[in-house]
């Protein structure tokens, strides 16, 4: 028998969203946010010589470029505002993370410091990503001015470059956070997605037309566009696959004889708890060796030293056996780590025995802490192998097929297409939750209304 919440998710439809006037105003502030970032992705920074900088990108653009490219609409191609994207704020995030497991005083403000103690830590994790993005700014205005596409080049360059770059990364953050609070959705996750979906009719197209004009056979086209339809299908799978395990209820005599409780419940968990975050903590991370090479070799006025550093970053570069092995294993580190936060075995435990509830033939207390940890491991070491399947598979036969452009394998690639799949789906289940939500209040006023009426 299905649930009242399955019911009355069965019974919205366009005139209960219709009168949804709240959930409305979230969807039309998110969209409007969305507009005002993919505005940005086209202002371009001051003081650069844009003709000069799109020849040096079209004769660099590849591997761990188009990547970051990617992940910020296309800002990378044209050099706006918004380069940086939020892979700064997304890096320390992951460093506040790990030190709030680590550091004794972020462990005490985090687990007794209330909603108080959170507020101070995500103001640490703003100046950390105020830190990370000067490094990387100043980074790509050295590069900038080495690459010979600086029209004045100097210190007044370089502090306009790095001011507006950081000023456009914290303004996403500050973006993100106002849709996370005001709109649908995660805030970070839905910026990085528009700056996906905004590239991926173009590189589609893109495909498409060198498989028309036979710069690529036609083969390959349908290959790579039925490899992509495959792995869209397995993400939508998967992400919406759960392991419910029941949860029962004893009854209890209540005044005047009658019996209440008896029922029984589910605790889903799903395959892929930590959702897209962990390729995102993985591309993030080898994002800064990479900022950081290019920095040093970038440094010199003849390109930098062909030494020590090139030989280190062609091991580390993209497609290189080096680097799938480490973003493998770092996406299935990140799947772990991340469903450490997401989901606490010993709290759901903690109220699974304040509220009478029990798993069968598990005792109550730490007996169901450890069963949950049981199946939530096994859940998540297959999640995490499939979560890098899904993203390592692609790019490695990318890397080893050349005829593919970079910017076509990255835009069709997997990790892409779980973003864009899993953020839907979040998206969707967030609005229906609203959608649910106005109902059971709609319900409840008519309730009150009929008490008053009799």
């Amino acid at each position: 028998m299905a649930s009242a919440s399955e019911q009355l998710a069965s019974n919205m439809n366009l005139g209960a969203f219709g009168k949804a006037k709240d959930l409305q105003q979230r969807i039309l502030f998110t969209l409007f946010v969305l507009i005002i970032y993919r505005l940005g992705t086209f202002v371009p920074v001051p003081g650069i010589n844009l003709a000069a900088y799109a020849d040096t990108f079209a004769s660099a653009s590849g591997g761990l470029l188009d990547r970051a490219n990617m992940f910020s609409g296309g800002a990378v191609e044209r050099m706006a505002v918004f380069a940086l994207n939020v892979m700064p704020y997304i890096t320390a995030s992951i460093v506040m993370q790990m030190m709030k497991k680590t550091v004794p005083s972020l462990v005490a403000l985090d687990k007794d410091g209330g909603q108080q103690g959170r507020q101070q830590i995500n103001q640490y994790t703003r100046y950390l990503t105020v830190f990370l993005a000067l490094f990387q700014a100043y980074g790509i205005a050295r590069l900038l001015e080495a690459q010979d596409v600086v029209i004045n080049p100097g210190l007044f360059f370089q502090v306009t470059c790095v001011v507006t770059l950081v000023g456009g990364t914290m303004f996403l953050m500050w973006l993100g956070e106002q849709i996370t609070a005001r709109g649908v959705g995660n805030g970070v996750s839905l910026i990085i997605f528009a700056g996906i979906v905004a590239e991926l009719p173009r590189a589609i197209y893109q495909t498409i037309g060198l498989g028309s004009s036979g710069q690529i056979p036609t083969s390959l086209v349908v290959v790579v566009l039925g490899m992509a339809i495959a792995l869209t299908l397995l993400i939508v799978f998967v992400e919406r696959a759960q392991r419910r395990l029941l949860v029962q209820y004893p009854k209890r005599q209540m005044a005047g004889g009658k019996q209440f409780g008896g029922q029984n419940s589910f605790l889903p968990l799903k395959i892929n708890t930590a959702g897209v975050i962990p390729p995102i903590f993985a591309s993030s991370l080898l994002l800064l060796p990479a900022t950081a090479g290019q920095m040093l070799s970038g440094g010199g006025a003849d390109g930098g030293d062909p030494g020590m550093l090139q030989t280190a970053m062609a091991f580390i570069g993209y497609g290189s056996p080096l680097y799938l092995t480490l973003y493998g294993v770092l996406v299935i580190f990140f799947c772990f780590f991340y469903t450490s936060f997401v989901f606490d075995s010993e709290q759901v435990a903690d109220n699974l025995r304040k509220q009478g509830g029990f798993l069968p033939g598990i005792r109550p207390g730490v007996r169901t802490q450890q069963y949950l940890d049981y199946v939530l491991n096994r859940l998540t070491l297959i999640g995490a192998l499939y979560v890098a399947f899904v993203c390592v598979l692609p790019e490695y036969l990318i890397s080893q097929n050349q005829e593919i452009p970079p910017s076509v394998g990255m835009l069709i690639g997997g990790m892409s297409l779980l973003i864009i799949v899993s953020v839907t789906i979040d998206t969707v289940t967030q609005i229906q939750s609203h959608l649910i939500a106005h109902q059971y209040e709609g319900l409840i006023k008519k309730s009150k209304m009929r008490r008053r009426q009799r």
